[in-house]
């Protein structure tokens, strides 16, 4: 080790240890100023006196290092407690949330336990730092029960597939829906875990969505799961299907042979990039009268979803980007996968819902203050306002069951 290193790092010492006496010393104001309050306040409102009683050292962890030391006043009754910390607590409530911040970045219980143990000595087991997150499960159950708004301009919907644990190991979907409001802020509505992703399964999530409020939807972007447009509309049959462009090109891709690929992929573009519906409709023809010979499966099958595939063109052009394709929520399933990836497979339910809810909370958290590209534009608004008020003049009972 340099002479360098040797002083930078006996000025590291000097600083924290600068910083921890002078947090202890602060620590120990406040107490006393907390013990003089509460007794004149009992001196005021009881006849039996109370007073001070000297003073007890306790140790308590902090950000800053372990203070040995600290003086911890007391009452004659014994009756005082500090708001600082309760009387058992050996650290600062820090440390449990990076535990909780640990185990959403992707560390499992047993990784999270082993890094406090080499930093602190402390035995946090495995089964602790499972009981500190479980903390977060509480949460879980009051998010996925909240109200959610009347109007959604937008809802995608898209799965995302993880490895779970019950007796063993097999993968089940994370049903995940996202929503773009009135206002043009788009989150996270929901997410529902388990099973192999079908219609029936998303059937219950827009069901759900409706309990919860979501009574007024225009425009559903979603790929081309079979059954999934027919149980959306019958949730929402006043609302539009967009199916995405880009999973539709996706899957046409490797049906085209390679010789063919770029210029058949090019062609496709002058379809979902014209200017409007009527000249998307006229480049589909030329497309198919081109290529329908040579590819005849894939052409019918874009025929059979065309409508559904231009539903975008029915609303201003400033908010093509957003609903002409479900990327937005392949965005976070992508994220998610990338957090989930480390742990190779969720031990239960429960682990799952923790670092699911953790990181969807984050993204909610990210963009409630970002208003997508287009949808803060007053003509976008006020057009979108127009279409809620012609499909929905008043609230349809509607029997959900």
């Amino acid at each position: 080790m340099t002479t360098n290193t040797l002083h930078e790092a006996g000025l590291s010492d000097l600083l924290e240890n600068l910083v921890r006496d002078f947090l202890k010393d602060k620590l120990e104001l406040i107490m006393k100023e907390e013990i003089k309050n509460v007794l004149q306040v009992e001196q005021q409102s009881s006849e039996q006196k109370n007073y001070r009683n000297g003073y007890y050292e306790r140790t308590l962890d902090t950000r800053y290092g372990r203070i040995d030391d600290l003086l911890v006043p007391r009452d004659r009754n014994n009756e005082f407690q500090t708001q600082l910390f309760e009387p058992y607590q050996r650290r600062e409530g820090w440390l449990e949330e990076a535990v909780i911040r640990m185990y959403k970045g992707g560390m499992s219980t047993r990784d999270v336990s082993g890094f406090i143990e080499s930093m602190f000595g402390a035995q946090y087991s495995p089964t602790t730092i499972s009981n500190i997150t479980g903390t977060v499960l509480e949460d879980v159950e009051k998010w996925q029960k909240r109200p959610l708004e009347k109007r959604y301009s937008v809802i995608y919907l898209d799965g995302l597939y993880i490895k779970l644990k019950r007796s063993t190991v097999d993968s089940e979907v994370i049903y995940l829906a996202m929503g773009i409001n009135e206002e043009g802020y788009r989150e996270i509505l929901g997410f529902y875990i388990g099973g192999k992703e079908s219609s029936n399964g998303w059937r219950d999530v827009l069901k759900d969505l409706y309990r919860r409020g979501v009574e007024e939807v225009l425009l559903g972007v979603f790929d081309g799961l079979q059954g999934l447009e027919d149980v959306f509309k019958k949730v929402y049959p006043k609302a539009d299907v967009q199916h995405c462009i880009v999973h539709k090109v996706r899957n046409t891709f490797p049906k085209i042979r390679v010789q063919d690929k770029t210029e058949f992929i090019e062609d496709l573009k002058t379809i979902y990039n014209a200017l409007d519906r009527v000249v998307a409709l006229a480049a589909f023809d030329t497309v198919k009268a081109k290529w329908g010979k040579k590819y005849p499966k894939e052409l019918d099958s874009w025929e059979e979803q065309l409508s559904t595939l231009l539903t975008f063109y029915n609303y201003p052009s400033l908010i093509k980007g957003a609903i002409y394709t479900s990327n937005p929520i392949e965005r976070t399933n992508k994220e998610l996968r990338k957090r989930l990836r480390p742990m190779n497979s969720l031990t239960n339910m429960d682990a799952a819902e923790k670092i699911v809810y953790l990181e969807v909370l984050a993204y909610n958290e990210k963009w409630n203050t970002r208003v997508i590209r287009g949808f803060g534009d007053p003509a976008v608004k006020a057009k979108l306002t127009s279409m809620f008020e012609e499909r929905y003049p008043f609230t349809d009972d509607k029997d959900m069951e």
